[in-house]
C-alpha cells in the first residue's frame, strides 16, 4: 500500500508542478518548456529531492511511449496540407536532406569537439536531428511569425520526428548489434517508415469515418473513441515493427485533419488539451531524472558540440534546404535560428541510455547528459529570443501578407485586383457572387459558401492570410462575421463595413476594425462602379503639403464624393481602416465619385466595360486658384 501511495504522490507531484509551470508561463510569456524543464530539475534529485522518476520502474516508458504518441498525433492534426504545399519542396528536403546534414555534422561535432567515439556520435546526432514540435507549436503561437516559417516550421518539426526517432533506433540497433552494413540500415529505415505511414494512413481514415457516421455518439464520447483508436493503432504498428508507431500517430493526425471532418475542431481542443497535459507531465518527469553532475562532466568541448550545431549545423542545413525557395533572407535566417530540441530527443535520449547500459555499452549517461545539454540551450536561447529576433526582422504575423474578403460584389473585385497584382494571395467569399464570371475572368479564386462556417474560412486558409474584410451589403452581418474570423484565426488586420462610430467600436472589439470610411454606403458605391460613375486615383503625401492634402482628402470625404480604399506604406499595401492616421509618405488609393452622365462618358469615349485605370486625378492634385489668391492675399 505504501509503495502504491508513493508512485501516486510521484504523479501527483508531476501534475501539480507542471501545469504550474504552463500557467506561470503564460502568465509571463515565456516558453513553457524553460520552466518545465528548470522545475523538473529543482524537483529531482539534483534539487530538493521530492521527485524520484526511477521509483515508477518500466511505468516512465510507458507513459512517454502513449503520452509521445498523443504529442505526435496532435501534431499532424496541425499539418495544412494546402499550407504545406507553399513550402513543400523545402519541407521535403528538411526532412530527407536537412536529416542527414544534421546527421553528419552533428556527428563530427560531438566526435572533434566533444571527444565522443564514432558510434555514440552518431547516435547523438540521430537523436538531436529532431525540433520537438511540442516546443516549436507553443513558441510559434506566442510569438505570431509569419505564417509561410511558421507553416515550414510546425512541418518539419512534426514530420521529422518520426523520421528522426526511426533513424536513432536504427543507429542503435546497429551499434548494439555491431552490423555496420548501411544497406541493412537503410531498409530498415525504409520498412518502419513504410509500415508506420501504411497503418496510420487506414487508421485516420477509420477516425474520420468515425466522426462523419457514428451519429449516435456523443462529440465527448467520439473524442475518447478516437484517442482508444490512436493507442491501438501505435501499438499494432510498433508489434508489427519495433518504433514504427510514431510514425503512425502523425500519419492518422494528418489523415484525419485533411478528410473535412464535421466536429474537427473540438476534437483538436481536445487533443490539444492532453497534449498539454503530457508535455508538462513528461518534461517534468525527465527532467527531474537528469543528474546535472554528469552534464558539468561533458566539459567544454561538448558545450562547443551544441554550439556547432546551433550556429554551423543548421544554417548550413537552411541555406542548403530552401536555396531554391522563395523565401527571403530573413526568413532564411529565422529559420536558422529557430531548432529547438524537445520530447522526442529527451525521451529516446532517456531510453537509450538505458537500453546501452543493460548491453554493456558505455556512453549511454554521456549521451543522456549531452542530449538534456543541447535541449537546455536551444530552448532557453532561442526559446527566450525568438520573439525579438522575428520582430527585428521584421517577421511577425504584423506583415503577414493576403486577404479574405467577404462579399463578392465590384468593390471586392476591385480590392482583390490590387492584391493579385501584387501577387498576394486572395480569396472572395460569398453565398450567391452575382461577380462569379467577372473574377473567374480575373483568376480570383471565390468560395461559393457562407462564411458563417469556420471550415470555409479554413479553406480560404485566413490561418494564413495578413487581412480579412467583410463587405456585404449587411453591415450588422459583416461585423459578427469580422468577430468570429478575430476570436477563430487571429488575423492581423480585420475589418468590416458596419453602420457603426469607429471609435465605439473601440470599446466593442477593439480587434475590428470599421473599413474605409465612418457608415460608407457600400450598396451606393457598388452602383456607381457598376454604372461607371467613378474614377480611380492615387495620391501620395508628402511632407511640403501634407496638412493641405489631408484637408482635401477629408473634405470629398466628408461631401461623399471619395473613399479611400487602400494604403500603401514601407511597399506594403493595407486596407485603409476609417480611423487611419496619415503619414508622410502615405500612398493613397481610392475612389471618387463621377457624376457626369452616362451620355456624356460615352461621347467622351469612356465605356462602362473599360477597366479602371489608376492615374492622379486633378480633383485632389490641383489646388482650386481660389484658395492660391487667398492664401497669397
Amino acid at each position: 500500500m505504501e509503495a502504491s501511495f508513493e508512485v501516486t504522490l510521484q504523479m501527483v507531484i508531476t501534475v501539480v508542478a507542471g501545469i504550474s509551470a504552463q500557467v506561470l508561463a503564460a502568465y509571463f510569456r515565456v516558453p513553457s518548456i524553460v520552466l518545465l524543464l528548470l522545475l523538473g530539475i529543482f524537483l529531482g534529485s539534483d534539487g530538493i529531492g521530492v521527485l524520484h522518476p526511477q521509483m515508477l520502474g518500466t511505468g516512465l516508458e510507458v507513459i512517454v511511449a502513449l503520452a509521445t504518441a498523443i504529442i505526435l498525433f496532435e501534431g499532424g492534426l496541425n499539418l495544412d496540407l494546402r499550407e504545406l504545399g507553399r513550402v513543400s519542396l523545402s519541407l521535403q528536403l528538411l526532412v530527407t536532406l536537412g536529416t542527414l546534414v544534421t546527421l553528419i555534422g552533428g556527428s563530427m561535432a560531438a566526435h572533434w569537439l566533444g571527444e565522443f567515439p564514432w558510434n555514440i556520435a552518431f547516435l547523438y546526432a540521430s537523436i538531436v536531428v529532431v525540433t520537438g514540435p511540442t516546443v516549436v507549436g507553443p513558441l510559434l503561437k506566442q510569438i505570431n511569425v509569419d505564417r509561410q516559417v511558421a507553416t515550414l516550421l510546425e512541418g518539419e518539426g512534426v514530420l521529422i520526428d518520426p523520421v528522426g526517432a526511426i533513424l536513432a533506433f536504427v543507429v542503435l540497433d546497429t551499434i548494439v548489434n555491431g552490423d555496420a552494413d548501411p544497406i541493412n540500415a537503410i531498409v530498415g529505415l525504409m520498412m518502419r517508415l513504410g509500415v508506420g505511414a501504411a497503418i496510420g494512413a487506414v487508421g485516420g481514415y477509420v477516425m474520420s469515418l468515425i466522426f462523419k457516421r457514428a451519429n449516435f455518439l456523443s462529440i465527448e464520447l467520439k473524442n475518447l473513441v478516437v484517442l482508444a483508436v490512436l493507442w491501438g493503432l501505435f501499438t499494432l504498428a510498433q508489434m508489427i515493427r519495433t518504433e514504427s508507431g510514431v510514425m503512425t500517430t502523425v500519419v492518422a493526425g494528418a489523415v484525419f485533419a485533411n478528410s473535412s471532418v464535421p466536429e474537427e475542431r473540438l476534437l483538436r481542443s481536445f487533443k490539444g488539451q492532453l497534449t498539454i497535459l503530457s508535455v508538462s507531465v513528461l518534461f517534468i518527469l525527465l527532467a527531474a531524472d537528469l543528474s546535472i553532475a554528469s552534464v558539468f562532466a561533458l566539459g567544454w568541448g561538448s558545450l562547443f558540440t551544441v554550439l556547432v550545431l546551433m550556429f554551423v549545423v543548421r544554417p548550413i542545413n537552411i541555406l542548403l534546404c530552401t536555396g531554391n525557395s522563395d523565401l527571403n533572407w530573413r526568413q532564411k535566417l529565422f529559420l536558422s535560428w529557430v531548432a529547438p530540441r524537445g520530447i522526442v530527443s529527451a525521451s529516446v535520449a532517456s531510453l537509450f541510455a538505458i537500453l546501452l547500459t543493460k548491453h554493456g555499452i558505455n556512453g549511454g549517461d554521456a549521451i543522456k547528459a549531452l542530449v538534456f545539454l543541447t535541449i537546455i540551450m536551444t530552448v532557453v536561447c532561442q526559446g527566450l529570443t525568438a520573439g525579438w529576433v522575428a520582430r527585428c526582422l521584421q517577421i511577425t504575423s504584423q506583415e503577414a501578407t493576403g486577404a479574405v474578403i467577404v462579399g463578392c460584389n465590384p468593390l471586392s473585385l476591385l480590392i482583390a485586383r490590387f492584391f493579385q497584382e501584387r501577387g498576394e494571395n486572395v480569396v472572395l467569399i460569398d453565398t450567391e457572387p452575382e461577380y462569379l464570371t467577372q473574377a473567374e475572368a480575373q483568376n480570383i479564386r471565390v468560395i461559393v459558401s457562407s462564411a458563417l462556417d469556420a471550415e470555409v474560412l479554413e479553406e480560404a486558409g485566413l490561418a494564413s492570410m495578413g487581412t480579412f474584410l467583410a463587405m456585404t451589403n449587411n453591415g450588422e452581418v459583416n461585423f459578427v462575421l469580422a468577430q468570429r474570423a478575430a476570436e477563430e484565426f487571429h488575423p492581423p488586420r480585420v475589418l468590416a463595413v458596419f453602420p457603426r462610430d469607429p471609435q465605439a467600436n473601440n470599446s466593442v472589439n477593439s480587434k475590428v476594425n470599421q473599413a474605409f470610411v465612418s457608415d460608407v454606403a457600400i450598396k451606393t458605391w457598388n452602383e456607381y462602379l457598376s454604372d461607371g460613375r467613378v474614377k480611380l486615383g492615387t495620391t501620395t503625401l508628402n511632407a511640403g503639403e501634407f496638412t493641405t492634402q489631408q484637408e482635401r482628402i477629408q473634405e470629398k470625404i466628408r461631401t461623399g464624393v471619395l473613399i479611400p480604399l487602400l494604403v500603401e506604406r514601407e511597399d506594403r499595401l493595407q486596407i485603409t481602416p476609417a480611423n487611419q492616421e496619415w503619414e508622410i509618405g502615405d500612398r493613397i488609393i481610392y475612389l471618387l465619385h463621377d457624376p457626369r452622365p452616362n451620355l456624356l462618358k460615352r461621347l467622351s469615349g469612356a465605356s462602362q466595360s473599360t477597366p479602371l485605370v489608376l492615374e492622379k486625378l486633378p480633383e485632389l492634385e490641383e489646388v482650386p486658384w481660389v484658395k492660391v489668391l487667398s492664401a497669397e492675399l
